[in-house]
């Protein structure tokens, strides 16, 4: 696996949700994930079962990681990315106001090109398996009516890294709707942050080719 840098940091930082380490320590819940993941139509009722599942599968990629190649990784971790995440939800915030002026055709093509660069991210990151784990913790109430599931990857020099989940429900059961790297970078404010200059300069149909490069840009890799 390549040493977690953590993501994309854009220009805003933001607080996580609250709660310190002493507080995460208290609470954590250590699941080592060996399990099979969750079986397709599996709607699990419990935020961290979802994560669960998740992590289950990603371990599972990183086991097979060299057998599988960069593509490989891609296609078995596509469809439990759009099952995990709210990809729509996310794309929907991240494109800032361009996307309420965006064709309905536009708005597909963001969010297709959005998942296919947020598969790729993890199908290029997590590239090898040399003993890694996870951590996941019950999920916790986040006013309004969201939950907050926060994890740990520990990995195989024993450094952690924090990787915190914000869900809500949706149709097809719980799913991501930010992620908080290293705890307090909230994911989706660096996107926008990013992203706005594209759709200013060049409209949803230069912000889409772009993620599309990105995604054939670190498919291209060992």
């Amino acid at each position: 696996m390549r040493c977690w840098t953590g993501g994309v940091r854009g220009p805003r930082r933001r607080r996580g949700p609250a709660g310190g380490a002493g507080r995460v320590s208290a609470l954590l819940r250590v699941l080592i994930i060996a399990a099979a993941p969750l079986t397709a139509g599996a709607q699990p009722s419990d935020p961290a079962a979802r994560i669960n599942g998740f992590y289950g599968v990603l371990l599972e990629t990183m086991k097979q990681a060299k057998a599988l190649g960069p593509r490989g990784r891609y296609e078995r971790l596509y469809p439990t990315v759009i099952k995990t995440f709210d990809v729509a939800g996310m794309t929907r915030i991240a494109s800032g106001p361009g996307w309420q002026t965006a064709s309905a055709a536009q708005q597909a093509a963001l969010v297709d090109a959005f998942s296919r660069m947020m598969t790729a991210t993890y199908a290029a990151r997590f590239d090898d398996f040399t003993g890694e784990t996870f951590e996941v913790a019950p999920a916790a109430d986040q006013p309004p009516g969201s939950k907050l599931v926060r994890t740990r990857l520990i990995q195989s020099n024993g450094k952690p890294v924090t990787l915190n989940y914000v869900m809500h429900n949706a149709a097809d059961g719980w799913q991501i709707a930010d992620v908080y790297l290293d705890g307090t970078i909230s994911e989706l404010a660096a996107r926008r942050a990013e992203f706005a200059s594209v759709m200013k300069s060049g409209g949803p149909d230069a912000l889409a080719a772009l993620l599309r490069q990105r995604a054939d840009k670190l498919l291209s890799g060992p």
